[in-house]
């Protein structure tokens, strides 16, 4: 999960390989990431029930890369009316709920596709 999310069910799907772009993933691994990222959009959408999702990748600094030495996949839950990542009230974000409450929500479904 995103330490900082953007909404509630911001995750990142990384890779167990320190790469820096996806040129530079083994396509097995590759693979695996699409999988995950696919079974977390699952998994958001039985337990809540977003609107939409933003799914991305931002690939070296200039693109926003917060670790431009990690590839991640960013999958952000949407919903009509929310904010749209823009912080409300000087800094800080309103979220419905606090992050260990949905990890706690989502974990059990992530155990599962482990298994």
């Amino acid at each position: 999960m995103n330490l900082y999310p953007y909404n509630n069910g911001h995750l990142l799907i990384v890779p167990n390989m320190h790469v820096a772009d996806l040129d530079l993933l083994p396509a097995d691994g590759f693979c695996e990431l699409m999988k995950i990222t696919q079974a977390a959009l699952h998994i958001l959408k039985q337990d809540l029930n977003p609107g939409g999702f933003n799914v991305g990748i931002n690939i070296g600094k200039a693109a926003g890369a917060g670790l431009p030495e990690h590839l991640h996949i960013q999958v952000v839950p949407r919903w009509n009316g929310d904010t749209s990542f823009i912080t409300v009230f000087d800094g800080a974000r309103v979220m419905p709920e606090l992050l260990d409450g949905t990890y706690e929500r989502l974990r059990p479904y992530f155990d599962k596709i482990q298994d």
